[in-house]
């Protein structure tokens, strides 16, 4: 059995796990999977993949530009800039136009987003109809989600297990005010899920990562014995004591 395993000792957020999964690619294939993210057709995106290093661990960042500017997508919504509001008609309007996924990997998109305002209209009292996004909603994450369920599709593990989940601690500023990690729409997306506040007082898990991983893990906890065939290292912008990485192992396993 091909398995999967995502180490979010330092949380999750979708820049960071779609280039963990770019790493996971034959070197070879990944210029051209960028060029096919980039040929989607997402309104005014460009993505680009750089290689970065934290704490001299060596990894890939996913950089992602919106009309030539980078959108401070960064790991949390610290870095928070004016953000288009969306609502779910439009996010699916977006993705039913990108051009060359597959209609599995369209569903994958659509069904994380569900995610993501199911938790958002809990959060904020809204019906779902009414949420409008604000950071996750922007076309920067759109780009991020379209990418983790292509290469999840590509990467063709039969199961997908993950540690609990270091979501960070202090506060983070949204278009909601200052909120405390985890905001509540982060925390509405991990119930049923192990997480933990660690001594990174920062936000590590977003909630476009936190619906990434309830939409594709199966299971949480230690990793699995298992064959290690490759490992990607998503790397975030922030600078800690520790690597600011998501890290992804592909193998298999009885």
């Amino acid at each position: 059995m091909r398995v999967m395993y995502i180490d979010c000792s330092m949380g999750a957020a979708g820049d960071m796990l779609s280039a963990a999964l770019l790493e996971l690619l034959p070197a070879n294939e990944r210029d051209g999977f960028v060029e096919a993210l980039n040929r989607l057709g997402i309104p005014g995106v460009s993505v680009e993949a750089e290689p970065s290093v934290k704490c001299g661990v060596s990894g890939t960042h996913i950089r992602v530009k919106v009309h030539g500017e980078e959108e401070g997508h960064a790991h949390g919504h610290d870095a928070h800039h004016h953000h288009e509001h969306r609502g779910m008609a439009e996010i699916e309007r977006i993705v039913n136009d990108l051009e060359g996924l597959s209609e599995k990997v369209r569903d994958d998109v659509m069904n994380v987003y569900k995610i993501i305002a199911d938790a958002e209209s809990k959060a904020h009292g809204l019906p779902v109809a009414e949420v409008h996004f604000h950071e996750v909603g922007a076309m920067d994450a759109i780009a991020d989600v379209s990418a983790v369920c292509m290469l999840m599709d590509l990467g063709g593990a039969e199961r997908v297990t993950a540690s609990p989940v270091n979501v960070g601690g202090g506060t983070v500023k949204s278009a909601h005010g200052i909120l405390p990690v985890p905001a509540p729409a982060t925390a509405f997306i991990l119930e049923g899920i192990p997480y933990y506040s660690g001594d990174v007082k920062s936000e590590l898990c977003t909630p476009t990562g936190a619906a990434l991983l309830r939409y594709f893990a199966d299971g949480y906890g230690d990793m699995p014995p298992m064959t290690i065939e490759s490992e990607g290292r998503g790397m975030g912008t922030k600078d800690f004591d520790k690597p600011n990485c998501v890290r992804i192992t592909l193998g298999t396993a009885e």
